[in-house]
């Protein structure tokens, strides 16, 4: 069963996060402890964060994200874990939702939430979004991050997962070429962790699995009701696709 400590701790990786990192401290001051995790940003994420006395700055080097959520973890004090990424925002709702749940003791030791992808200003409703869900909030004594996963990392449970019914909203794209960069970064770090499996390249892989990823955002998951947007995301997913392989082959190269 969970513990009696139901205390939360929300915990933020960034990195050269100066457009949002400001108004989301502004927005979870009902937490327990706020700890920031920084990367060593270069732009003004640390000015910005060090405005805000009762948050805790941590900067610790990157290495993959399964080991930098880790590294937060162990430097929390409460049982409780809410992890929020800088472009993240919880509705007041699912705020609410989240403070009556810790109020009492909790009957899941993990739980899940919905969360709405923002392209620019305006919501997706497909192109794979919709069933968007992401595990953020657990007991850290139940719970941690698989090491084995470099990117896409996986909480392993040891105890019940439950869901939450409120909604986070995520203002993920406001570029294009900031949210090429991103998924391109998630491709690179999808080789080295297919690398370390042992994975061997495959250039038919190469060539027909990034054709497969923009036909199942684009077709299979509706992505063509998205209008211009749905082409976009759905290109930009299989572009993290390709940079893998690419990746990918020059690791055994």
């Amino acid at each position: 069963m969970p513990t009696n400590n139901t205390k939360l701790s929300i915990l933020i990786l960034t990195y050269n996060e100066e457009r949002y990192i400001g108004e989301l401290l502004e927005k979870i001051g009902f937490a327990d402890e706020i700890i920031v995790v920084d990367s060593f940003s270069t732009d003004k994420t640390i000015e910005i964060v060090k405005s805000f006395p009762h948050v805790k700055l941590i900067q610790n080097k990157f290495k993959n994200y399964a080991d930098q959520r880790n590294f937060a973890i162990d430097n929390s004090k409460n049982d409780w874990i809410l992890f929020l990424d800088a472009d993240e925002r919880l509705t007041p709702k699912l705020k609410v939702e989240i403070v009556d749940l810790l109020k009492t003791t909790p009957d899941a030791d993990a739980y899940s939430m919905p969360r709405v992808f923002m392209f620019k200003d305006k919501a997706m409703r497909f192109t794979g979004t919709q069933s968007d869900m992401v595990l953020r909030l657990f007991d850290k004594n139940k719970c941690q991050y698989q090491t084995n996963k470099l990117v896409h990392e996986k909480l392993e449970i040891k105890g019940k997962e439950a869901q939450l019914k409120n909604k986070m909203i995520h203002y993920t794209y406001y570029d294009y070429f900031v949210f090429k960069k991103k998924v391109a970064s998630y491709g690179r770090l999808k080789a080295e962790e297919k690398n370390l499996k042992g994975k061997k390249y495959n250039i038919i892989m190469h060539f027909f699995h990034p054709i497969f990823t923009f036909i199942s955002y684009y077709i299979l998951k509706f992505g063509f009701l998205d209008g211009y947007r749905g082409i976009v995301l759905s290109y930009l997913f299989a572009y993290s696709v390709y940079v893998r392989y690419e990746e990918l082959k020059k690791l055994q190269q």
